[in-house]
């Protein structure tokens, strides 16, 4: 046992190193210059919808207040009855001078149901340079000046962002699905640029038109779960740089019970176990209080194994408070702070999504039982393996 203590308080010691390294690699994010485009080059903005999610409407009028940046907003839809139409319908109104059109087209182009929206939406977007942003997606007034500003950089094929969890409402499951996207996976989407990987944060894509051409278009995606880091892979292939805009959206955590959050989670981690084996199992190592806690009950108690409990304890907040602060001056408003007895019973659900993810290769898919296999890496990798070589994440 005491053996098992050790290798324990190793992991939680490897664990607390990356609260570390993410927490300053926050902090120097927010302390980086932002960049202000040269041009300003209209956008088609691409928002594939499904139903009426929760704090939809006030995802999508965030869209509707970019500054004055001349913008075009495609909304679509597959079933002309979904409810997301209603709700599109109160945006135009509240905003009638937005230039939005929208798509209702079922056509199905292959299994990846938003995808085949996406195809139906292109043919109306009017200008060359495109914008896909998840339908759950809150932004600042100039979102898209920080995306514009980072696509005008030479040798960018593709700009995406980090983001953040905003929990829809008050609530345990919120707090614990807005917790494990801004304290876990957006540290270490950071420390993954760090260590050379350019990742596709899919919850926001902006290309140019030739771009997607050259790819193969939309199509190309349609066979992938993961589209976000195919289209990421597709465009490192043509030897052009995934780069990381200087802003950080919320996203909605809509669930509302524990059993929901918990399928939702299961799909990221089987996903990404299918995908990237080696990654996902590193992944572990990323919740240093349920390693210290192992350890000091295989220690039964010892004095050593208690330090590092509570050594990780403060560190764990001290980090997750930085990366508040951090993320606070992208997110006016928007900005959770999720409170800090929370983090332990984070790491021991995270442990269990884990644990459970090797039960199988299905996942749930709004209302869709798919399987998380294919060629590519899936969208919230939180440890990636990648080179020792260190880059700039920044760059």
């Amino acid at each position: 046992m005491i053996w098992l203590a050790f290798a324990a308080a190793v992991l939680a010691l490897f664990g607390l190193v990356q609260a570390v390294l993410g927490w300053l690699l926050a902090a120097r994010f927010r302390a980086a210059a932002r960049p202000v485009p040269t041009t300003r080059p209209p956008v088609s903005l691409l928002k594939p919808l499904h139903g009426d999610e929760p704090l939809l409407e006030q995802a999508l009028g965030s869209l509707c207040q970019q500054n004055g940046y001349p913008c075009q907003i495609v909304f679509g839809v597959q079933d002309p009855e979904d409810a997301a139409l209603a709700v599109v319908e109160r945006v135009r109104a509240r905003f009638p001078d937005a230039d939005i059109a929208v798509v209702v087209d079922p056509t199905q182009h292959g299994p990846n149901r938003k995808v085949g929206n996406l195809i139906n939406m292109l043919p109306a977007a009017k200008h060359d340079v495109l914008a896909i942003a998840d339908s759950d997606l809150h932004v600042v007034p100039d979102y898209l000046e920080r995306l514009v500003a980072a696509l005008e950089r030479p040798g960018t094929g593709l700009v995406t962002t980090l983001y953040a969890g905003l929990p829809a409402t008050p609530g345990l499951s919120g707090a614990l699905g807005a917790t494990a996207i801004t304290h876990y996976f957006l540290p270490g989407a950071l420390l993954a640029r760090g260590m050379g990987r350019q990742d596709c944060l899919g919850a926001t894509m902006m290309l140019r038109r030739e771009t997607l051409a050259r790819i193969g278009g939309l199509e190309s995606l349609v066979t992938h779960l993961a589209d976000d880091n195919a289209l990421g892979r597709l465009v490192r292939g043509l030897g052009l740089t995934v780069r990381l805009a200087a802003a950080v959206p919320a996203t909605t955590v809509p669930e509302t019970t524990f059993a929901a959050l918990f399928r939702h989670e299961l799909r990221w981690a089987r996903t990404v176990r299918a995908l990237e084996p080696a990654a996902f199992a590193a992944s572990s190592m990323q919740y240093p209080l349920v390693w210290s806690a192992l350890a000091l009950l295989a220690s039964c108690g010892e004095a050593w194994a208690l330090v590092l409990c509570a050594a990780a304890w403060a560190v764990r907040a001290l980090a997750a408070r930085g990366i508040d602060r951090a993320m606070a001056a992208f997110q006016p408003g928007l900005a959770f702070r999720a409170p800090l007895w929370l983090l332990p019973l984070r790491e021991l659900m995270s442990m269990a999504v884990t644990i459970a993810s090797y039960a199988g290769q299905r996942v749930d898919w709004r209302g869709h039982t798919l399987r998380a296999d294919g060629p590519v890496a899936a969208p919230h990798v939180l440890y990636a393996a990648a080179p020792l070589k260190w880059t700039d994440p920044l760059s």
